[in-house]
């Protein structure tokens, strides 16, 4: 029987991530039954890039997908999305529900990067205090971005939802760093060089729960 393109896209798909990462056909099961199939279009466009990005730079990497969820992915608050005041979401329930507030974002552009081969101990996500500007003047929020750094001793480049363009730490001093983490651990600060707390993940409850519930859909 002849093969429709969605299917087609699919098996290539598979085919492509054999290696490592989620399967894509249970993704796309898992995205339908939770949150019907309005957004397959968006986790097969998901998909693609990451499994084309794996050839690519660190640089055009960071790029591409700091670009796909700025762009595709809707900003709201978790209220609004998930009728809690306080929720982390994984990549597939931001693509699921196509929105997402800042640890969103964060959140899935750090899979992301994962699944296209860039190491964890290149990335950190990191709580930070943004000053952000108002018709009364600027006011401090909590705000979660992704650090790339290209070597421990380097300055690390900024993936941010609320600026579209990556930038190195030193041009964001509308933020002002609190803590970093990911999946090896936290981290005081944001030096790429510090070491780990040893208390482990386990201090920050809901990274940890994220990471199962992450596990439990197929990501490692």
């Amino acid at each position: 029987p002849r093969r429709h393109g969605p299917v087609v896209l699919l098996l290539a798909l598979a085919a492509c991530w054999a290696i490592a990462g989620p399967d894509p056909t249970v993704l796309q099961q898992q995205l339908i039954g939770r949150f019907g199939p309005g957004r397959v279009g968006l986790l097969n466009d998901w998909l693609q890039l990451v499994a084309s990005a794996r050839a690519l730079d660190d640089g055009r990497k960071l790029q591409l997908i700091n670009d796909f969820f700025n762009r595709r992915v809707v900003f709201d608050d978790d209220s609004s999305i998930w009728r809690q005041t306080d929720y982390w979401a994984t990549p597939l329930e931001t693509i699921g529900r196509g929105r997402g507030d800042c640890e969103d974002f964060a959140i899935a552009k750090y899979f992301s990067l994962r699944l296209a081969d860039v190491p964890v101990a290149r990335m950190r996500l990191v709580y930070v205090k943004a000053r952000l500007p108002t018709a009364s003047g600027r006011v401090e929020q909590a705000h979660m971005v992704l650090a790339y750094y290209s070597k421990p001793s380097a300055q690390p480049l900024v993936l941010d939802n609320l600026q579209t363009a990556i930038m190195p730490a030193s041009k964001r001093p509308d933020l002002q760093p609190v803590f970093s983490f990911n999946s090896e651990g936290i981290f005081a600060g944001v030096s790429g060089a510090a070491a780990a707390s040893p208390v482990g993940i386990g201090r920050l409850s809901r990274w940890q729960d994220l990471l199962q519930r992450a596990q439990a859909e197929g990501f490692e």
